[in-house]
C-alpha cells in the first residue's frame, strides 16, 4: 500500500472514530501532498520518497510551531502541535540515533578520504556520501553537525 493511500485510509478511520486531531492533521498533510503534486508547470503523481519528504516537512513545521508556542507561554497550542507531530511521526521511518548517525558519518569520512578529500574542506564530499544514506531519518542540520565533529574532532 502506498503512503498516500494509507493516509487516505487512516483519514477515513479517524473521521469515523471522531478523532479530531488525527483527522485534521492527516487532512492538512494530504492537502500539502496535493499542493506539491500540482505545483510546477503540470500536475504529476508524487513518488513515495517525495510524499515522505512532504510528511517530513509537515512534521518539522509542527515541531517548530510547538517550540514557538511553548516559548510564548501558549501551552495548549504547543501541546496540540506536539500531538499533530506525533501523528505524522507514525508515517515516517524511525529517526537515527546518535550512535547510528556517528557510525554512518565515520564510514562516509573514510570513503571521502579514500577519494582524496580530508580535513574541514571535505565537508561537501562527506555530505554527498552520507545524505542519501540518512534521507528522511535525520535532519540536515544534525547531519552537518555530526560531519563537522567527525572532520574537525
Amino acid at each position: 500500500m502506498t503512503l498516500k493511500k494509507q493516509l487516505k485510509d487512516d483519514l477515513t478511520a479517524a473521521i469515523k472514530a471522531r478523532d479530531e486531531i488525527r483527522s485534521s492533521t492527516i487532512r492538512l498533510t494530504l492537502t500539502a501532498i496535493t499542493n506539491a503534486e500540482v505545483a510546477g508547470k503540470e500536475a504529476r503523481e508524487l513518488s513515495e520518497d517525495e510524499v515522505r519528504a512532504v510528511i517530513t516537512r509537515e512534521a518539522k513545521k509542527r515541531r517548530e510551531a510547538a517550540d514557538a508556542f511553548a516559548q510564548a507561554g501558549r501551552t495548549e497550542s504547543a501541546a496540540r502541535e506536539r500531538a499533530e507531530g506525533e501523528v505524522l511521526a507514525g508515517y515516517l521511518p524511525q529517526p537515527l540515533g546518535d550512535d547510528e548517525l556517528a557510525a554512518l558519518v565515520a564510514e562516509a569520512v573514510k570513503e571521502a578520504a579514500a577519494g582524496g578529500a580530508e580535513g574541514p574542506r571535505a565537508m561537501g564530499a562527506v555530505m554527498k556520501i552520507v545524505n542519501p544514506k540518512v534521507a528522511g531519518r535525520a535532519e540536515g542540520g544534525r547531519v552537518a553537525a555530526a560531519v563537522k565533529r567527525a572532520l574537525v574532532g
